[in-house]
């Protein structure tokens, strides 16, 4: 199967703005074209799924998103089952904004809550915005990643439901326009290895490691 460099959602987007250029520069003024000729190549550079070389040692955790760690905190999930750490990653419009699989696994859990569209890098983000959040679980860890719309995010794309299993660094979803994504993971087995400011990649910086 031929992976595409631009997801299929960008080629709404990317089509709109191209027309809109063509008409413009034919019915109006070439140089008026300019504007939502950048617009549309935006489009192209927002919307990029690039190719990335993902570890294969099964003990490595990795990013489910490009972008800026916030913080690492410490909370207690239903679907982990015991007291965690939380990496919060802050996704600004420059970053990839597909979602990778940080681990191999099995979706044990998925739920998806309508809400708000506060600014992505506001803490509150992660109780009242539009959020999506599957629980993978490969038999000897599990982990709960977490899609978080922003203040120009509109809708989160999900690719996949309870049941399928995915590959480490699979993507398997979008948001769109700016947003936060959160993992959550054991403290009993996993070990974190990011902290506050630290950039990350999807599918390839290690942001944890399983101990057990």
């Amino acid at each position: 199967m031929v992976k595409l460099p631009i997801v299929k959602e960008g080629w709404v987007f990317i089509g709109g703005f191209a027309l809109i250029t063509a008409l413009v520069a034919l019915l109006i003024d070439p140089v008026l074209s300019i504007i939502p000729g950048i617009l549309a190549l935006f489009m192209c550079f927002f919307f990029r799924n690039p190719d990335r070389d993902v570890p294969s040692d099964d003990t490595i955790i990795v990013s489910p998103a490009d972008g800026t760690v916030m913080d690492v905190v410490e909370v207690d999930d239903s679907f982990v089952e015991e007291p965690c750490n939380k990496v919060i990653i802050f996704l600004s419009v420059f970053d990839v904004h597909v979602n990778r699989a940080p681990i191999e696994g099995e979706i044990k859990y998925q739920h998806y809550i309508c809400g708000q569209y506060k600014p992505a890098f506001q803490k509150s983000v992660g109780w009242v915005n539009e959020r999506h959040s599957i629980g993978l679980d490969n038999g000897r860890v599990k982990i709960l990643v977490t899609q978080i719309a922003g203040l120009l995010a509109r809708r989160i794309v999900s690719w996949v439901t309870l049941g399928n299993v995915l590959e480490k660094g699979q993507t398997y979803g979008l948001i769109k326009f700016g947003s936060c994504t959160e993992i959550v993971m054991p403290k009993s087995s996993v070990t974190v290895n990011v902290k506050k400011g630290d950039r990350v990649k999807g599918g390839v910086t290690v942001i944890g490691r399983i101990e057990k």
